[in-house]
């Protein structure tokens, strides 16, 4: 049961920005959109052009955007911003039983696909027992009445809630029984629940459309259309002139696009950026960065206040070598030493740590082992001019340690595709947050052994694409999952962070600008600072579809 991983939307150099300019306003006149489009909903989630065609709920890396929510639904939506309860989506409600190894679903009544067929208990257990979702605890899912699914583990998944109803993406038995090979199926009729469908698909841009069976009836904006860019810029300059209507983007100056009063910001710091190594050896890792004194060196030769400046314009938070989200998460922080990595660098103590594992500094200044130079390569994407930045900066403070950390920029299918398969040295990526008020989702998506595969393929279930591994950390995600005891939990939590903190398979950077812009003078119902109904970044998964049923036309 994976979670959706994020794309962060790329800051891109600009291009293309007058043909897409025209493409989405039609005939109307620069600037604005025509009456036809009133009602039409542009979105810019972070696609690269040109846009694959692929609408698979398994395929967590490369489905488009709208596949996730939009189209396709979990039972209930979880709120990273909130603390309340769960949201039934297609869910009703749900328990477990005293020792947590039952879990009983009650779906709401007279549910339907977007083709018109009946949604129906037996396709949520067909779900739970289909290609990667199939949890290898999991003994039994069946229906046991008309809107009723019991699913049965051999272990307690108190903790796993989230994942199960919030990360699993239910779909219809009758179209998916008949694909054998889920893994590679494009889906180009993605046939789901959400309250949208697909209309029209090109590598430019795709458009979904209201759906006539959505249980709450046809939302209120008509049509959606997803664009695909290669500029941040660009898309800036289009949401800029109302061309473009919600993006999730870094800007350096949101007062520049907010300034008219016509478009509104919001910046919800929570998803960590983190330098992503290939650290286990036993998995097929190779390099300098899988010795975890490298790790922990680069570590302290960073100087992570001039990055949050520099690079991201001081619109940042600081990360946790913990991964909790604080102050949200702080009862489950074990030790406040681990409540933010180290602001400033300590170019002395990372050499330490280098001279005790054995590394002499030669006469280019740079640290060496047994004759052969310590040299690492680290990449981030295209036009990703925050990240960009931010790996130049790393680069040059590890050089004042004597690290050689050579940076690069590649294409996104260049990115994507070696983070998956562990073909890489070092990445800055972005994390997910949890999805509730508890980190254990960081710990069994990303820490967990579980949650990783060997370099050359990609993990099936779960995104430690760091491909770490660690016996102490795995019994501790093990026990966390089997407990509604608060105590045991925050001991396996400790056991966690420990290790993680110390082993840095993932090494934090910043919590990143998590930054929102969305168009008020056209569309009303989005969230706001009274009302954090959903988080309003449209590469989310389900909480972006859950804006989408909140919004109407102004006009």
């Amino acid at each position: 049961m994976s979670s959706r991983r994020v794309r962060k939307a790329s800051v891109a150099i600009a291009a293309g920005a007058a043909a897409v300019s025209l493409m989405l306003t039609g005939c109307g006149p620069s600037g604005s959109s025509s009456d036809a489009n009133a009602s039409v909903l542009r979105v810019w989630a972070g696609s690269a052009n040109p846009i694959s065609e692929n609408f698979n709920p398994f395929a967590v890396d490369t489905a488009v955007h709208a596949t996730f929510g939009a189209i396709y639904e979990p039972l209930f939506f979880f709120n990273q911003l909130s603390s309340d309860p769960p949201v039934g989506l297609i869910g009703d409600s749900y328990e477990y039983s005293e020792d947590g190894k039952t879990l009983t679903i009650e779906i709401k009544p007279d549910l339907k696909w977007n083709d018109g067929e009946d949604l129906t208990a037996a396709d949520v257990a067909f779900t739970f027992g289909y290609g990667s979702n199939k949890d290898e605890r999991m003994v039994s899912a069946e229906v046991t009445g008309d809107t009723t699914v019991v699913i049965t583990y051999s272990e307690p998944m108190f903790t796993s809630a989230s994942l199960l109803l919030g990360s699993t993406w239910i779909i219809p038995e009758h179209v998916w029984s008949k694909i054998d090979d889920y893994a590679s199926e494009t889906n180009p009729d993605p046939v789901g629940s959400g309250p949208y469908k697909l209309k029209t698909f090109s590598d430019a841009a795709y458009t979904v459309e209201a759906n006539e069976y959505f249980r709450d009836g046809e939302p209120a904006v008509s049509e959606v259309q997803y664009i695909g860019l290669d500029s941040n810029q660009s898309a800036q300059d289009l949401l800029s002139t109302g061309q473009l209507d919600w993006v999730g983007q870094f800007i350096a100056n949101p007062d520049s696009v907010t300034g008219s009063g016509k478009i509104a910001t919001m910046n919800n710091q929570q998803d960590p950026t983190v330098i992503l190594t290939c650290s286990n050896v036993d998995l097929g890792c190779s390099g300098p960065q899988t010795d975890p004194a490298v790790r922990q060196a680069l570590n302290l030769a960073i100087d992570r206040s001039t990055i949050a400046e520099k690079a991201f314009a001081g619109l940042v938070a600081e990360s946790s070598p913990a991964f909790v989200l604080l102050p949200r998460d702080e009862q489950w922080l074990s030790d406040p030493e681990l409540a933010t990595s180290p602001q400033d660098a300590d170019i002395a103590a990372a050499q330490q740590i280098l001279e005790d594992a054995g590394y002499t500094k030669g006469g280019d200044g740079f640290y060496g082992k047994d004759g052969t130079a310590l040299e690492i390569d680290l990449f981030s994407p295209d036009g990703w001019t925050d990240y960009n930045d931010a790996a130049k900066l790393i680069s040059e403070q590890a050089a004042d340690a004597g690290l050689r950390v050579n940076y690069r920029t590649v294409s996104d299918a260049e990115y994507w595709t070696p983070i998956s398969s562990g073909d890489f040295q070092m990445a800055l990526y972005g994390l997910t947050q949890s999805l509730v008020a508890d980190p254990f989702s960081n710990y069994d998506q990303y820490f967990a052994s579980k949650s990783t595969a060997k370099v050359g393929e990609d993990p099936v279930s779960g995104q430690n694409y760091a491909r770490y591994q660690n016996a102490d950390v795995d019994a501790a995600v093990q026990t966390a999952a089997g407990t509604l005891d608060e105590a045991t939990k925050k001991q396996a939590y400790a056991t966690i962070q420990a290790q993680i903190a110390q082993d840095l398979p993932y090494i934090p950077v910043v919590l990143n600008a998590s930054q929102a812009f969305f168009n008020v003078d056209r569309f009303t119902g989005w969230p706001t600072d009274d009302d954090l109904y959903a988080n309003p970044l449209p590469y989310l998964s389900a909480a972006s579809a859950v804006v989408l049923t909140h919004l109407k036309p102004a006009k």
